[in-house]
């Protein structure tokens, strides 16, 4: 380990925390981590990283904690109260929230760090399960020039695309926009895979052509498999998704922006999760145009 490097803690190590957190120790990143569940401390220990059994533990060390938990609520958890992140990290540490949140749960988290000396950017990212994998995901960033110019060198072990967009709440923002884009297209893409397989067509064969075009699409590229198989193992959850277009709906029209088709997509997401597939990858919005279309949803 090269001890120049500031030392990290980690909150947070599921389906994208733990790839991340990886992707920082394999760049020599000194990264202490705690999160609920043993195993996944045991897997971030295996990768050559320390664990901790508590945030206290976890955080009193680090020069940057990154937290990457589900919802506003847990990050509003993990980081106030006596065993929280801003009783426990060292003044002048700089914490990377990367959990996808309202805007107003991220500005309220930099006014509440800023008064114990501690420094904030909200860095919510796209590129789901495989973009953590592969360290190639979109960061969107609020917050300081200078925090982000110091969050810099880390940022770009876990990601392709790093972009301040504005102040904190910023980057949330970009990420709820990012979210209404991801959902819509691929209902889209659903509705265009049972509209091919209804009519005859040999499916595989008409995905690659329309991912060709102007219809081409990185959801399309990332999703093709999970249409053609109906593999919905989880890469990002419909329980996240429907949390994120709950928090875009919301902000939108806070903001006084229509969001007609937005609006549509999210009540087609909760209905999918009333229907017991929650937990789910978001591909599976195939499985509800199925039902519309009078086909049983294939397991």
């Amino acid at each position: 380990m090269s001890n120049d490097l500031p030392k990290v803690a980690w909150i947070g190590l599921g389906i994208m925390g733990s790839p991340m957190s990886e992707n920082l120790i394999k760049a020599g990143y000194d990264v202490t981590g705690h999160t609920l569940e043993q195993e996944k401390i045991d897997r971030l220990v295996a990768a050559g990283g320390t664990g901790a059994g508590s945030i206290a533990e976890a955080v009193r060390d680090a020069d940057v904690v990154i937290t990457m938990v589900p919802a506003s609520p847990q990050v509003e958890a993990i980081a106030y109260g006596p065993g929280g992140i801003l009783e426990n990290a060292r003044r002048g540490a700089l914490l990377i929230d990367m959990s996808s949140i309202t805007p107003q749960t991220s500005v309220d988290l930099a006014k509440n760090a800023k008064e114990m000396g501690i420094r904030v950017l909200d860095a919510p990212v796209s590129g789901g399960e495989a973009g953590a994998i592969e360290a190639v995901l979109s960061i969107m960033v609020g917050g300081e020039q200078s925090d982000f110019d110091a969050a810099q060198p880390v940022l770009q072990a876990l990601g392709r695309t790093i972009v301040l967009c504005g102040p904190h709440g910023s980057g949330q923002t970009v990420k709820a926009a990012n979210q209404l884009i991801v959902a819509v297209n691929i209902q889209a893409c659903a509705e265009a895979v049972v509209f091919l397989e209804k009519s005859g067509v040999d499916l595989a064969a008409a995905l690659d052509v329309l991912n060709g075009g102007l219809a081409g699409s990185t959801v399309l590229t990332r999703k093709k498999d999970n249409f053609l198989k109906r593999d919905f193992a989880p890469g990002f959850r419909i329980d996240l998704h429907h949390k994120d277009m709950g928090i875009v709906t919301d902000a939108a029209r806070n903001v006084g922006a229509a969001l007609p088709v937005g609006t549509v997509v999210a009540q087609l997401v909760a209905s999918l999760r009333a229907q017991g597939d929650g937990g789910l990858d978001h591909s599976a919005l195939l499985r509800s145009v199925e039902r519309l279309s009078g086909r049983p949803a294939q397991a």
